[in-house]
């Protein structure tokens, strides 16, 4: 059984989330959070946002296992990408809530004193999605290998150029705060061109031209997106500015992508571009299809958010934790890359099998 600090079921019932920044729902039997003999375990899944296809499939994810095992599941998120004051909001209502755990994807490192507060009360607490750092802030990340996500699209990209020049688009998260999931992708799609990088943990301090694997490239851009559609166009449109014949695009993640070819569209630059993301959603399978991206890396949200509120009700129940993939330092829920047109040594499926494993 979780430590848990003294609530009653009275104070649990009239517990309403507060913050404006929150979006917030509940599902299960409708009993307390109290983890005893007749009530239901009681389970906060916080996200970065709520209008990602992404997270509101963990969301979905969450609730369907939740109804499953008879647990008492509160959705939270911020506002958007990067709103940390919103998820410590979020993690505070957790535990004056009495919640055994909270699953929460991290929108940056100003959350981790509200984490290890909530832990210190008692609760369990897996990230999802975006291993924080240091990673042993949460008792157990469930997440993409999203190293391995940037470098399946990265070799992919560099076996399509064929030994052509590579003048190279990088469309990241942030510009203002350092995220795993960030770097990771990054210096992933890097190391998988076979171009050197500096400090595996931080963008944009690797050498701005040189080799890849297949020939010269040169970087022209680092752009912040905040995962948004309009983000990515505007950081492609930035990126024309600085260089117009660049002929490579990594984004973040597929909303990114799908606005930085806009942005390319509109210049009259699609002809010849690679664009690559990672997300793996029906509508980014779709975008592969259709050709406006070569290829993406897929993930699996459901699979994450399902795990992460089976592990809780286990563990409060007196049962085992669970326990990271070996040679990480997370729980490896699965990555695949999805491309129609293949790639020499490097293992993807077709936008058509993709669409049967995809979400949102």
């Amino acid at each position: 059984m979780i430590q848990r600090i003294g609530r009653g079921r009275t104070a649990l019932l009239l517990a309403v989330v507060t913050a404006s920044s929150m979006l917030v729902s509940g599902c299960g039997d409708g009993s307390g959070g109290t983890g005893g003999a007749g009530d239901s375990v009681a389970v906060s899944l916080i996200t970065k946002n709520s209008t990602n296809p992404f997270f509101v499939t963990m969301q979905q994810g969450a609730k369907k296992a939740a109804e499953a095992e008879g647990v008492k599941l509160t959705l939270a998120a911020g506002k958007e990408d990067g709103d940390e004051a919103g998820q410590v909001q979020a993690i505070e209502d957790a535990i004056a809530r009495g919640d055994e755990g909270i699953l929460i994807t991290p929108n940056g490192p100003g959350v981790n004193p509200a984490i290890k507060k909530a832990r210190d009360a008692g609760l369990y607490v897996i990230a999802l999605d975006t291993p924080p750092d240091p990673a042993d802030t949460v008792d157990i990340t469930f997440a993409t290998d999203n190293f391995k996500a940037g470098e399946l699209v990265g070799k992919w990209t560099a076996a399509q150029l064929a030994g052509k020049p590579a003048t190279i688009a990088l469309l990241d998260l942030f510009n203002d705060k350092v995220v795993s999931v960030d770097y990771d992708r990054d210096q992933g799609f890097l190391t998988g061109m076979g171009i050197d990088t500096a400090d595996r943990k931080k963008n944009g301090d690797e050498a701005k031209t040189g080799s890849y694997s297949g020939g010269s490239y040169a970087i022209a851009c680092n752009e912040p997106t905040q995962g948004a559609e309009d983000g990515g166009r505007t950081a492609m449109e930035t990126c024309l500015t600085k260089n117009p014949g660049i002929n490579v695009v990594y984004t973040i993640n597929e909303p990114a992508a799908v606005g930085a070819y806009k942005a390319l569209q509109a210049a009259g630059k699609t002809q010849g571009v690679l664009v690559v993301s990672i997300d793996g959603g029906c509508d980014g399978v779709r975008q592969v299809k259709d050709g406006v991206i070569g290829a993406t890396s897929q993930q699996y949200p459901l699979k994450m958010a399902e795990l992460g509120v089976q592990a809780i009700k286990k563990i409060a129940n007196g049962g085992e934790k669970p326990q990271v993939t070996s040679g990480l330092d997370f729980f490896d829920t699965g990555v695949t890359l999805v491309a129609d047109t293949a790639a020499t040594g490097v293992e993807s499926i077709t936008s058509a099998e993709a669409a049967t494993r995809c979400w949102g």
